[in-house]
């Protein structure tokens, strides 16, 4: 199988993963708020928070890794004193796309653990998205005019998400902004794996003709397609999460119930051993 085809398909498994996961996440949490509007950030919302930027961190670390330590990758060497010239300046691209999601990660995890200014988080993803944008603006596409379509499709999502990720510092929990995010990283994710099969066929042989115009037709089209798959993940799971959340309130029924990401969690007293201990009598005294 072509390194360039797996190198692509790691990328998009890390914004499709993402994508999946907030496509649950949001809807539940909007829900959660909706039912009580008062509610205020509960610590297994922010325990979910810190492990999502540190699968976030790790994932971006995965990435630099793979991208500087395959056989063909530059190792860690920029510039060669032999030839004279820049190593791997595509591998170098791709490390720094993955460096920011790292930074990104990190804000993440110090952002709930560290009481950050509230919107640091997602001020550093806007600033991964923009970067990655423009790496992918000026990549060398080695005079392939289908290859520099793709990927400037590719830019449009992700310049999308980077707006959308800007806005959110302003407009907190907003779910709109926060549904049109997701769907931005499940395009990413599913149009990156579009990008592999196009031009590094897993199979073996050549890519598709560079120079046909009906492909450009065919995968603008496609790419269209791939944003209704994404918008129609997001409305399944949505379904998903309004039945999960419905059952939670037949369940427990009146009882104080907190959801979180999909759990049904009863909310305890401040005191535990309250809340297990009889309540004592004034016999006991």
């Amino acid at each position: 199988m072509p390194t360039s085809f797996l190198g692509s398909a790691l990328r998009g498994t890390f914004f499709f993963i993402f994508g999946l996961w907030w496509s649950v996440r949001y809807p539940l949490k909007y829900l959660r708020r909706k039912a009580n509007a008062e509610s205020q950030p509960s610590y297994g919302v922010q325990r979910v928070e810190v492990f999502e930027g540190a699968v976030k961190a790790f994932f971006a670390l995965a990435g630099i890794l793979v991208e500087q330590f395959i056989p063909a990758g530059p190792h860690l060497q920029l510039y060669s004193p032999k030839t004279h010239s820049w190593t791997d300046l595509a591998h170098w691209h791709y490390t720094t796309m993955y460096l920011f999601f790292l930074l990104s990660g990190i804000v993440d995890v110090s952002h709930s653990l560290l009481k950050l200014p509230l919107g640091l988080d997602r001020l550093s993803l806007s600033v991964a998205l923009f970067i990655e944008g423009l790496l992918f603006c000026f990549h060398d596409y080695s005079d392939g005019a289908l290859d520099h379509h793709l990927h400037s499709l590719l830019a449009m999502a992700i310049f999308a998400g980077a707006l959308c990720a800007l806005l959110e510092v302003f407009l907190r929990d907003h779910i709109i902004l926060e549904t049109f995010r997701t769907s931005s990283f499940l395009l990413q994710g599913s149009w990156l794996w579009q990008i592999g099969f196009v031009l590094f066929p897993p199979w073996g042989g050549p890519g598709w003709d560079q120079t046909d115009h009906s492909n450009f037709m065919f995968l603008t089209m496609c790419f269209c397609w791939h944003y209704a798959g994404a918008l129609a993940v997001l409305a399944a799971n949505s379904a998903a999460s309004r039945c999960c959340n419905e059952s939670c309130q037949l369940k427990f029924g009146d009882i104080d119930v907190e959801l979180d990401c999909g759990m049904c969690i009863r909310k305890g007293n401040k005191s535990s051993s309250g809340a297990l201990l009889p309540e004592s009598t004034s016999d006991d005294k």
